[in-house]
């Protein structure tokens, strides 16, 4: 028999024998990572790491085995001890110590060596700098995974992350500039894409303009998030809620509201994992579902769920190609791929001017959310003042403090434009790349916090 023949009938046996499902996740990775602080290189490391996982769903329990290494013994022993977690038995022998995944080139260093002068650069452009510090990784990644159902699905994925962040001290007053770039090419493609030094001038640029911009006001007003603020509100406030394990453990405010309106009309809220070129894309997910696109709020109605396997089945819902893991020693989670609101008709220039006092966010910074409540709290890291319809000065310490579901339904514009920002999203302890994108939004009220009171 083949090796995809062998893999093929042991996971055919279990579910004959009772399991409900079960898969073999193969992987290969290869990484380096560079961290530059206070003018010296702080970490300098690649790694390479080969390895699979085997899991078994069986009612309602879940098990999961992992090792080093990608030969087909090693699967076996992996599948063996899965089942045998959940009563299972998987016959012995069938595994002989051959690769399932061949070799690969390993992923060649990218070009460092500009981090001393760029420091040196960002450091001279302003008398105020005391801080600067600079982050680069490039991964590769291939993945081959059967399935109980007969899938057998894998693909190669390549993502290069660079960041930036710059603390400018005056007077007792410190401000942070953050910039990041992120792109699924590797690292000698990527630099052709971006330019590190603008992206650390933009960094810098923000860190003085909030150094010496008036504290903001405090107090409940329209807000404008424009589309370069980011999708933070999109994806922490409305996205984690409509992944389909956090509903079913009843930790979302979204439970029990398909067919719901729960957003304003203007908004129909995607996820999309097939974009060409994204962060968040891929020919398939993790578990062998093809990644295609979902409509989650279609015009403000609440249409559907993020699912793996294990929550489509348990819930009685679609599959939607958004089964993630982090490694082949994770298990896989419903994660958010490439999520947005698709753009609406209003220009930025028109949503000001019907602005009598409010607030223009253009760039959000980190913030908290409750998934049961929806509550919010959002730091904002480039603000402007608005009065008149115009604007009328930049203003530091913004903090957005609102409700999710509140603030979707409170949206009484969306702009034409759209804009996509790449980064790494957090969950259960994983992390994976995504993509938010976001037009821009003026929201009717919400409460700022601010200490200029």
């Amino acid at each position: 028999m083949s090796i995809n023949s062998k893999l093929q009938s042991a996971l055919a046996a279990l579910k004959g024998a009772g399991a409900e499902f079960a898969d073999i996740y193969f992987e290969i990775a290869s990484s380096h990572s560079y961290s530059f602080d206070d003018g010296t290189f702080e970490e300098i490391s690649s790694s390479n790491s080969e390895g699979v996982g085997a899991r078994v769903l069986r009612k309602d329990g879940t098990a999961m085995a992992y090792a080093p290494g990608v030969l087909l013994s090693t699967a076996f022993d992996c599948l063996r001890k899965a089942s045998g977690e959940l009563g299972g038995v998987l016959p012995q022998g069938g595994g002989s110590p051959v690769r399932v995944m061949d070799r690969e080139a390993p992923l060649p260093s990218p070009d460092f060596s500009f981090f001393p002068p760029l420091d040196r650069r960002i450091r001279n452009g302003s008398m105020w700098v005391k801080q600067v510090s600079m982050n680069l990784s490039t991964l590769a990644k291939s993945f081959t995974v059967f399935t109980s159902d007969g899938v057998l699905a894998g693909d190669r994925r390549k993502y290069t992350y660079f960041s930036v962040e710059v603390v400018v001290e005056k007077d007792g007053v410190i401000q942070t500039g953050y910039e990041s770039e992120a792109l699924a090419l590797p690292s000698r493609e990527a630099f052709a894409s971006f330019s590190p030094q603008k992206t650390a001038e933009r960094a810098l640029s923000r860190a003085l303009l909030m150094l010496d911009a008036p504290e903001c006001p405090a107090g409940s007003m329209p807000v404008l998030l424009s589309g370069e603020a980011g999708g933070t509100m999109v994806h922490e406030a409305c996205g984690h809620g409509l992944e389909a394990d956090i509903i079913q453990k009843d930790y979302s405010v979204y439970r029990d509201r398909i067919g719901c309106r729960v957003a304003s009309p203007l908004v129909t809220l995607v996820d999309d994992g097939s974009l060409p070129g994204f962060l968040g894309s891929s020919a398939w997910d993790d578990e062998g579902t093809p990644c295609g696109r979902t409509v989650l709020i279609e015009k403000g109605i609440l249409k559907g769920y993020l699912t793996d396997i294990t929550s489509a089945r348990r819930g009685n819902l679609p599959l939607t190609g958004n089964g993630r893991r982090s490694s082949y020693r994770a298990v896989p989670q419903p994660r958010m791929t490439n999520t947005f609101i698709e753009p609406g008709t209003s220009s930025l220039e028109d949503m000001i001017r019907s602005m009598d006092r409010g607030l223009l966010v253009k760039k959000m910074g980190g913030g908290e959310v409750n998934p049961t409540s929806g509550d919010f709290v959002f730091q904002v890291t480039e603000g402007y003042l608005v009065e008149g319809g115009k604007i009328v000065s930049p203003v530091r310490g913004a903090v957005l403090t609102g409700n999710g579901p509140e603030a979707l339904l409170s949206i009484e514009a969306v702009g034409s434009d759209l804009h996509f920002l790449p980064g790494m999203c957090g969950k259960g302890g994983q992390n994976v790349p995504v993509t938010d994108g976001q037009p821009s939004l003026l929201l009717r009220n919400i409460v700022v916090g601010g200490s200029g009171a």
